[in-house]
């Protein structure tokens, strides 16, 4: 044992660590109150939220750690919790434990009180044990961990004054560290490993010393360092050192991890047979729902449904919102265009500035409602469900059971699906997902869909006499997304991102009615990283590409147009006024762009685009799409001198049916429809997402590579459709 004093210099940082379903949120909400501030731990994108409030006569740090099983670190989100206990030295640590299920929390806060580290003990939902009919002896787990313990319902706040004064009191006393007992060779290796264990960052006025927390770190290095972890900041030598130790143990027949872990759950099971009964009437209930929930069939079709509900919803749920951020931002330019004389200014704050805060504030319904209904079905006990009968089809390729509604979710919009991603655990297994994700055809794709089809799929041909040639190419460019994004996943997992199959561990929680308080703070805290971190990205790139599209300016051509506009002034009124009017306004834009950067670079990359059955003109399409792939049709009307158009413009449709290539062939078939529709599937055309995955990796290194590999696989896949279905004869005039 070893006796901790408390100098009064200390940091005063109070961490809040517990199981995940466990209460957590709801207990740091309850303390914190409004003063809850939300940022990321450095060098991870995990949330980091703390807040400062009164504890006593001071004010402390309350930091409300990642939820973990242990301090076991498989990741560096649960690195995170190991790094926080036991290298930066807290005043306190509160351990929220669910008391329906007190062994999983009981043995990580066995490692805790193993560090030295002052420690509370909070069982919280004791409402719930009492209404199952368990029952748990609080003071037979105080004497055994030689910690307070103090039982919580903190949906209700009961027992947060009680749990305030432990803080206290844990901030001011001497504490000691709980022994671990192993055999005399496992805590031989302990002790040769903690030799070299790295000192603790404190500002610690006293300078005390903690003997206890080199043990505690050798410990968890035993469990945690090996040659495939993603751990960053372990020194070489700490994790040869433990792997060494390892490998010397099991030539000698000892296996060190089996022995640290089994002497920590002899303890807690024997505390737990002591102190806890188990209650039957609230279990029974979860029983009798995963009968069915879980079941492989009829647990399948429950999710099926679920997640049509959930589509349902974010389609049509987030349009009426949608619809009045567009009308917001159209109303803005509207006046802009009418208080500001014409001038670059103008059209930089019409088509940069507000068009770029509306490609931002665009996405807010959609995010906020999935991540709403995420966070319902995470709370109330069905997303651990889910992934539990949707892991046997998705390890198949490599993927994590969880990764199923981040996937799913793309089909509708690819922003909050990547932001989805947090519920993965593992970077690794997330970043998989991420990678692979945006291949499914999200609901911008489908304005190309629709016109392409329209263009080169107009007649009444049926496919075995029933369905439309339309349907089954739609039908057929949805397959292909969901095979591409298996496929890359299953690539991913064997390449550059390889490791094994991931292993689903998780719990199985009772289910609850969740929080609404809780829920509109996910969401907010969720809409709020969207806003301030991938937003300003996207604002960025919206300008970056409007002036692309914008300058230079041809003066020659746009003299010749005015001079147009006041002959037809002079010449026309009425309706054959504005007719000519619009018409000279549609070719004057199509002349701009064409002479624009992004129409030069469309005319220069014209010789790749050639073998894809493509000119210029559509490659200044796909340099628009960039900004969202819907802009693609609309950027269209302005190449083809329409104007503004959407998927639904007849104009459109009859400029892209007639138009012709230089030697006087259609542009648009049936076989360069496809190899357009092909390439729309696969390529990387949409910066927002881009600016997300960035937000949500860490770095430009992922959302470049995404951008690469998706671009390269996109001209491949047309390229390869094209030529081959040339080569067949198919569908070319």
């Amino acid at each position: 044992m070893s006796r901790r004093t408390q100098g009064e210099g200390r940091r005063r940082e109070v961490l809040l660590v517990g199981n995940p379903n466990c209460g957590k949120t709801t207990l740091f909400n309850a303390l914190a109150g409004t003063r809850a501030r939300t940022g990321n731990y450095p060098g991870v994108t995990v949330d980091r939220r703390s807040a400062r409030i009164p504890i006593g006569a001071r004010e402390v740090e309350l930091v409300d750690l990642p939820g973990t099983y242990s301090l076991t670190a498989r990741s560096p989100e649960e690195h995170i919790a190991a790094d926080a206990v036991m290298s930066r030295a807290p005043g306190a640590c509160v351990v929220v434990i669910d008391a329906t299920t007190p062994q999983r929390g009981l043995y990580l806060a066995h490692q805790i009180r193993e560090t030295g580290v002052p420690t509370v003990l909070a069982f919280n939902m004791m409402d719930e044990l009492k209404g199952s009919g368990g029952t748990l002896d609080l003071s037979v787990i105080e004497d055994a961990f030689d910690a307070p313990v103090i039982p919580l319902v903190a949906s209700r706040g009961e027992g947060l004054g009680e749990l305030r004064n432990a803080i206290d009191r844990a901030l001011r006393t001497a504490t000691i560290a709980l022994p671990l007992a192993l055999d005399p060779a496992d805590q031989a290796d302990v002790a040769e490993l903690a030799e070299i264990a790295p000192a603790a960052d404190r500002d610690d006025a006293s300078g005390a010393d903690r003997p206890a927390e080199p043990l505690a770190w050798a410990r968890w290095a035993l469990l945690s360092l090996d040659a495939d972890d993603e751990l960053s900041g372990v020194a070489s030598e700490a994790r040869a050192k433990a792997i060494a130790l390892r490998d010397a143990a099991q030539a000698d027949g000892r296996d060190l991890e089996a022995a640290i872990v089994g002497a920590r759950y002899a303890k807690v099971d024997e505390v737990c047979a002591r102190a806890f009964a188990r209650g039957g009437a609230h279990r029974s209930r979860t029983d009798r729902l995963d009968r069915w929930l879980v079941h492989p069939a009829i647990g399948t079709l429950v999710f099926a449904l679920v997640m049509f509900g959930l589509f349902e919803l974010l389609f049509t749920g987030a349009d009426p919102a949608i619809g009045l951020i567009e009308d917001g931002v159209g109303i803005a330019q509207e006046w802009v265009l009418g208080l500001m004389d014409p001038g670059p200014l103008r059209d930089l704050l019409v088509s940069g500035v507000i068009a770029g805060v509306g490609n931002v504030v665009v996405f807010v319904p959609q995010i906020a409602l999935l991540f709403l209904l995420i966070a319902f079905l995470e709370d109330c006990g069905y997303l651990a469900r889910v992934a539990f009968v949707i892991d046997r089809l998705m390890k198949g390729v490599g993927l994590h059971g969880k990764a199923f509604v981040p996937l799913l979710s793309g089909f509708a919009c690819a922003i909050p699906a990547v932001m989805a991603t947090r519920t993965i655990e593992s970077r690794k297994d997330r970043l998989v997902t991420m990678m692979a994700l945006p291949l499914m055809s999200c609901s911008a794709r489908l304005p190309v869909y629709l016109l392409v089809v329209a263009v080169v799929f107009a007649g009444e041909d049926r496919v075995l006499g029933v369905f439309s040639v339309g349907a089954v190419v739609l039908f057929s460019m949805y397959a292909l997304s969901v095979i591409a994004t298996l496929a890359a996943a299953a690539v991913f997992r064997r390449t550059v991102l390889r490791g094994p199959r991931p292993a689903l561990v998780l719990e199985l929680p009772p289910y609850r009615m969740p929080l609404l308080g809780n829920l509109v703070r996910q969401t907010w805290t969720r809409v709020r990283t969207f806003l301030v971190d991938a937003g300003t990205i996207i604002l960025a790139l919206t300008i970056v590409l409007w002036a692309l599209l914008t300058y230079p300016h041809d003066t020659a051509a746009e003299a010749a147009f005015e001079a147009a506009r006041h002959e037809a002034t002079e010449q026309l009124a009425g309706d054959a006024l504005a007719t000519r009017l619009e018409t000279l306004e549609a070719e004057a834009q199509a002349a701009a762009l064409e002479h624009s950067a992004a129409g030069r670079l469309g005319k220069a990359l014209e010789p790749a685009l050639e073998p894809l059955g493509m000119d210029w003109r559509i490659g200044v399409g796909v340099i628009g799409a960039f900004a969202a792939r819907e802009v693609f049709v609309s950027t269209l009307g302005m190449v083809f001198g329409v104007g503004e158009a959407d998927e639904e413009s007849a104009p459109l449709r009859e400029r892209l049916q007639s138009a012709t290539r230089p030697d006087g062939s259609p542009l648009m078939t049936p076989l360069s429809g496809i190899a357009l529709l092909v390439f729309f599937v696969l390529a990387a055309q949409c910066m927002s997402t881009l600016a997300v995955v960035k937000r949500e990796a860490g770095s430009w290194k992922w959302p470049v590579f995404m951008f690469v590999y998706m671009t390269g696989l996109a001209y491949v896949g047309a390229l390869t459709t094209y030529q081959l279905g040339a080569a067949l004869g198919w569908g070319t005039g």
